[in-house]
């Protein structure tokens, strides 16, 4: 009898060895002549715990792990094939509690299966989305992601269907999906471990988008240090091709809609749209002024909508399911699901895929497992290097657009990094702004040379040198920078930098 056993090829598996890990599998397996089947799967999430082998018995998968190599020849004597109890197991894999107290709908298949096979891909609910959305009017298609409330993924929180409308309305014979899959905050691995672990989802999103535009091409930009993504997306993209899910007859429907993917070049802002878009043309990732709005005129010109990863990877889901079943989940404006991403001073670091409402404390200590230091959290920053630095008494705060608005952060890409009680926040706050005079695209003032004097002022206060004064410079730089910048580059760097000052005035005042 073969034994199937799973191993993953996410690069956070990867990275500790999991290529090792499958070589031991496999050559015990032949040295003691047992049958088993290696199977490349996406990671769970559960990034502590990689790589993370796991058997299929009778009762189910069960989990191993962290698995090194030298670990193997002890896991086959204890009769791991077969789930036997080892030091590294853990039980049936869905009964985890990391894993089992997640609504995984984005993220259901990964880790699941291999990612680049189709079978299992439609073997586990691929292409119903595309095939219902090639059975409507483009009108119909938008009317469901319209009713589903999914809202951009990337950042803004813009909902979707309102975007593809905008497109949808314009009177042009060509038309373009962008994927913006520069996924470039700190922090976040969302998009990353989506392509290595589901690609199918990800183009049968973008097929979908394009039917209901009437866009006949697609643009994944990639980050340039994501190469274990794009080798799983060169691959799916060729198989997608050779199944008929992409080309000239989409699923036999005699619609047309393919799928090409450019490497950035490592440049922050071209994770804003309009600076994506001019690196796609071939020019340098600066930011465009708007209007045109890229629905109206995007790439060469013409009308396109942009939206990150998860956006459209919640797509099939939605179209598969419906609009109002998506909206069942979540709170508010703030509807479905959003894969959290916990980094940092963490005990147990990785993907949560869980309905917006559940809060910061839930996420940080009942998965998280508090800080990996076993110090208390002093500060929690959400929404990449340019969100807002919280205090420990905001955790209890729900996490939706609206709330987190008013609370002066934002959610943005779903990335968490926690801080012990020995962080410097001032020294936090020079980082943004030094993050942002290093990444500007240096198109206007504000952003350019205010983050160059950020830079400078935060150093003053810190010394010491005239801090009342100082500080009160600061502020008012921030607000010009708020107010004046043509991007959220420069729009949003103030926010890490003022919740510093508000949240811990403390940390400006030593020395």
């Amino acid at each position: 009898m073969t034994v199937t056993v799973y191993v993953p090829r996410d690069s956070a598996a990867l990275s500790v060895g999991a290529d090792l890990v499958a070589e031991a599998i496999a050559a015990h397996a032949a040295a003691t002549k047992q049958s088993v089947r290696i199977v490349r799967n996406g990671s769970r999430g559960m990034l502590w715990l990689e790589p993370l082998v796991e058997v299929e018995t009778a009762t189910g998968r069960i989990a191993y792990g962290p698995v090194q190599a030298e670990d193997v020849k002890a896991l086959f004597d204890s009769g791991f094939l077969h789930g036997q109890p080892h030091a590294l197991c853990h039980g049936k894999t869905e009964s985890i509690p990391y894993f089992q107290k997640q609504t995984r709908l984005v993220f259901a298949r990964i880790g699941v299966i291999d990612p680049l096979d189709t079978a299992a891909y439609q073997a586990h609910g691929g292409l119903i989305g595309l095939q219902k959305a090639l059975a409507l009017a483009p009108m119909a298609i938008v009317d469901e992601v319209i009713a589903s409330g999914l809202r951009g993924r990337g950042g803004a929180g813009f909902p979707a269907g309102i975007k593809w409308k905008t497109t949808l309305g314009v009177n042009d014979s060509q038309k373009y999906i962008a994927c913006n899959a520069d996924e470039g905050d700190s922090g976040t691995f969302s998009d990353r471990m989506g392509i290595e672990g589901d690609p199918y989802a990800l183009l049968e999103g973008m097929a979908i988008a394009g039917i209901a535009v009437g866009a006949t091409q697609g643009y994944i930009y990639l980050r340039s240090e994501y190469p274990d993504a794009k080798a799983v997306l060169l691959e799916a993209i060729a198989r997608a091709r050779a199944s008929g899910w992409l080309g000239s007859n989409v699923l036999g429907s005699g619609k047309s809609f393919d799928v090409h993917v450019r490497i950035g070049a490592g440049a922050y802002i071209c994770g804003e749209e309009t600076a994506m878009l001019e690196s796609l043309e071939g020019k340098r990732g600066v930011v465009r002024s708007k209007p045109p709005l890229p629905a109206i005129s995007g790439l060469w010109g013409k009308p396109t909508v942009v939206n990150n990863v998860m956006t459209l990877m919640s797509v099939p889901w939605i179209l598969a399911h419906g609009g109002a079943a998506y909206a069942a989940h979540g709170i508010g404006r703030s509807k479905g699901t959003l894969p959290f991403q916990l980094a940092g001073n963490i005990q147990r670091g990785g993907l949560v895929e869980v309905p917006f409402g559940c809060t910061l404390n839930q996420l940080i200590h009942d998965f998280g497992g508090g800080t990996a230091s076993g110090r208390k959290v002093r500060a929690v920053q959400v929404g990449g290097p340019l969100g807002a630095y919280l205090p420990a008494s905001k955790l209890d705060l729900p996490l939706d657009y609206e709330t987190f608005a008013q609370a002066g952060g934002m959610v943005g890409h779903g990335g968490i990094v926690v801080f012990d009680d020995t962080v410097d926040m001032a020294e936090q706050a020079r980082y943004a702004m030094e993050f942002c005079k290093i990444e500007s695209c240096g198109k206007c003032t504000p952003c350019r040379i205010g983050s160059t004097r950020g830079v400078e002022v935060v150093d003053r206060i810190r010394s010491g040198d005239r801090r009342e004064e100082s500080t009160a410079l600061l502020r008012d730089l921030c607000s010009t920078m708020t107010h004046a910048s043509l991007c959220a580059m420069g729009g949003l760097t103030p926010m890490p930098v003022l919740s510093a000052l508000d949240h811990f005035p403390e940390d400006f005042r030593k020395g």
